[in-house]
């Protein structure tokens, strides 16, 4: 539990403790929380190439994440991988739901492939996703600009509005300033990317 009296919910990506030598992948959910998610096909797979396979993706993350209570703020689908920021409001049931819509995802999108591709997420340390509750408005904006660039950044478009799999779902100010409101960031903690000195990247604004 946190200092807010906030529980901390934790799944192992494998009921295997130990994956090719390395403890395997845990997530740690908590309710009432700002995320970033993202996830890959194995092998960079491009999966979702056809127009059938993106529509898969979108009706099952759509329906698993309004049954889960988990709202969406922006997403982007590539042929491989996706990206999103939205809001929890149960951790509990945060596994649940990534469990569902990549299992129905890998069904339904292989039903449509030649050659079934399988497993159909998992990386190294059989982890299939992953999650990270964010810290602050600052680095809320920051991811959601990432999200919303994404067909921009792998050379698409010149504009992401022109990239029909990129979808705002919540205008940005509204959600952030309903989140402060909620106190939904995971205030207090320090992030490595964003110390200046440590990890891949200083914050210079």
């Amino acid at each position: 539990m946190d200092s807010g009296g906030r529980k901390f919910y934790r799944m192992r990506a494998s009921s295997v403790p130990q994956w090719d030598g390395h403890r395997a992948f845990e997530h740690w959910y908590r309710s009432n929380q700002v995320y970033f998610i993202t996830a890959r096909c194995r092998d960079k797979f491009p999966a979702f190439d056809s127009k059938e396979a993106r529509l898969i993706f979108w009706d099952r993350f759509n329906h698993w994440t309004t049954h889960h209570e988990f709202f969406p703020w922006v997403v982007s689908l590539m042929s491989n991988h996706y990206h999103a920021v939205g809001y929890c409001k149960r951790g509990e049931s945060f596994g649940q739901m990534m469990r569902k819509i990549h299992g129905s995802t890998a069904k339904l999108v292989n039903d449509l492939l030649p050659d079934r591709h399988l497993p159909f997420w998992t990386e190294a340390g059989h982890q299939d996703y992953f999650d990270g509750c964010l810290r602050d408005e600052k680095q809320c904006r920051r991811a959601s600009h990432y999200v919303l660039t994404q067909s921009v950044r792998h050379g698409i478009c010149r504009d992401w509005r022109d990239y029909p799999d990129t979808k705002v779902y919540m205008d940005l100010d509204k959600a952030l300033a309903r989140a402060s409101e909620l106190r939904a960031f995971l205030y207090g903690v320090p992030y490595a990317r964003y110390i200046k000195g440590k990890g891949k990247r200083k914050d210079r604004s």
